[in-house]
């Protein structure tokens, strides 16, 4: 890119900026932290930042579970763009992609653009763009061209989701940038429904994997939105729920779960006249949870006597609180 274009693309971003649209528009926004609080140049021909082999081998391994869960996901992503000017980049919750999927005649491309692992996106570094901007405001988004903060990246155009771990938190983002000079609204949605669907393949994968000892189920949708997956113990105690779960059900938004019967929380019928007969080590669990360790309310709802329930609680070494 000459510098006239690099020149023109940074007053537009300054004019932009200085109209002062940041209060009504997301991209503006995002261009003027980029200016404001980063400190970037929008002219700057600089290349990304990348890290040394070393680096990126622990960056590697510190998200090694989310790697392998991605796999399958990246994989399907690929094969459904990669023939068409298209790479697929998996990038770390510090904007690092650590996996990429690539045709080999694009690849030079790509790589002088810095789509590429081990090379830094974060807003920080490189201002408005799909992976960073991403993970600011953790929503699906596009940054099309010269959306770009930096003059460099305008011959880009990059969508990207959110990936989020088996505690709700998030834990990356899903990447697919194309190389395309055609590249039309319906290519665009295209990409935006094989890259949502390959996020999801890959959060329940991730899911899954954490939970690997416990049942796995659907959670139905609700008002608050759509279902997705919630993880229950051989006490039928929930003990996870993903991302999309926890808000269809009204749980909290993100971290490691306090259990809760499954019956009170899917709402199934006769939850709290559960009977010692039952295996009986989960339904005093059950009972203990509903009474927030109240031993006296436990016993009461289970039609037993509070000495018994001591008992019973010694046997199965659980604890009132």
């Amino acid at each position: 890119m000459s510098a006239q274009a690099r020149t023109r693309h940074a007053a537009s971003v300054e004019t932009a900026i200085a109209s002062g649209q940041a209060a009504k528009s997301a991209l503006v926004a995002s261009w003027r932290r980029s200016l404001c609080l980063h400190q970037l140049d929008p002219a700057s021909p600089r290349k990304p930042l990348r890290l040394t082999q070393d680096e990126l081998r622990q960056a590697r391994e510190r998200i090694e579970p989310l790697i392998r869960a991605a796999q399958p996901g990246l994989d399907h992503l690929y094969q459904a763009l990669g023939a068409v000017g298209c790479c697929v980049l998996l990038a770390d919750r510090t904007g690092v992609p650590l996996e990429r999927r690539g045709a080999a005649g694009d690849d030079a491309t790509f790589e002088s653009w810095g789509l590429w692992t081990g090379a830094v996106w974060s807003e920080e570094h490189e201002g408005t763009n799909g992976i960073g901007t991403c993970l600011v405001e953790k929503r699906p988004l596009t940054i099309d061209r010269d959306q770009h903060f930096l003059s460099r990246n305008i011959a880009m155009s990059c969508t990207a989701a959110p990936i989020y771990d088996e505690n709700a938190r998030l834990a990356g983002v899903l990447d697919v940038s194309s190389c395309r000079t055609d590249r039309t609204d319906a290519f665009a949605s295209l990409i935006s429904l094989a890259l949502a669907e390959s996020a999801r393949l890959i959060e329940m994968g991730l899911f899954r994997n954490a939970f690997a000892k416990a049942r796995i189920v659907v959670a139905p949708p609700s008002e608050r939105g759509p279902g997705g997956l919630i993880a229950v113990n051989s006490d039928d105690l929930v003990i996870g729920a993903t991302r999309s779960a926890r808000f269809a059900l009204g749980m909290a938004p993100e971290g490691a779960l306090a259990p809760v019967p499954a019956a009170d929380l899917l709402g199934e019928p006769g939850a709290a006249r559960e009977q010692l007969g039952d295996p009986e080590r989960g339904v005093l669990q059950r009972a203990l949870l509903r009474s927030h360790g109240n031993v006296s309310a436990a016993a009461q709802a289970l039609g037993i006597s509070r000495a018994t329930l001591h008992r019973r609680l010694k046997r199965y070494e659980l604890r009132s609180h």
